[in-house]
C-alpha cells in the first residue's frame, strides 16, 4: 500500500503561482496530478515516470505547469505558473506500482486526499 500526501494548494490571482506537494510513502513507477472542478470529469493534468524523469502534459497547461520529482524525497511536484481561473480545481495527486495511460485515471491504484486550488480574475 502507498499512502500519498498532498500540500501546497490555497487562493491566487490569475496570473500568480503555486507549487503543489505530493510526497509518497512507497515505491512507485509513475507518479501524476489530476483535477476535477465541479460537475466535471476528473482530468490529468501532468504525469511523471519516476524512474525516467519522463513527463507528459496536458495541452492546457503545456508551457505554464512543470511536473519534477524528488526521489530521494519520494516527492513529486507541480510547479504551476501564470494561473488562470480555468486552472481553479480540486488537485489530486496519483501513483502505480506498474505502467498505463498517465492520463487515464483508472489506471492509478493509489490516491491523495486533494488540495483546493482557487484561481481568481
Amino acid at each position: 500500500q502507498v499512502r500519498l500526501v498532498e500540500s501546497g494548494g490555497g487562493s491566487v490571482q490569475a496570473g500568480g503561482s503555486l507549487r503543489l506537494s505530493c510526497a509518497a510513502s512507497g515505491s512507485t513507477i509513475r507518479m501524476a496530478w489530476f483535477r476535477q472542478a465541479p460537475g466535471k470529469e476528473r482530468e490529468g493534468v501532468a504525469g511523471i515516470y519516476t524512474g525516467s524523469g519522463v513527463t507528459y502534459y496536458d495541452d492546457s497547461v503545456k508551457g505554464r505547469f512543470t511536473i519534477s520529482r524528488d526521489n530521494a524525497k519520494n516527492t513529486v511536484y507541480l510547479q504551476m505558473n501564470s494561473l488562470k481561473p480555468e486552472d481553479s480545481a480540486m488537485y489530486y495527486c496519483a501513483a502505480d506500482k506498474y505502467d498505463g495511460s498517465w492520463s487515464n485515471h483508472r489506471t492509478y491504484n493509489y490516491w491523495g486526499q486533494g488540495t483546493q486550488v482557487t484561481v481568481s480574475s
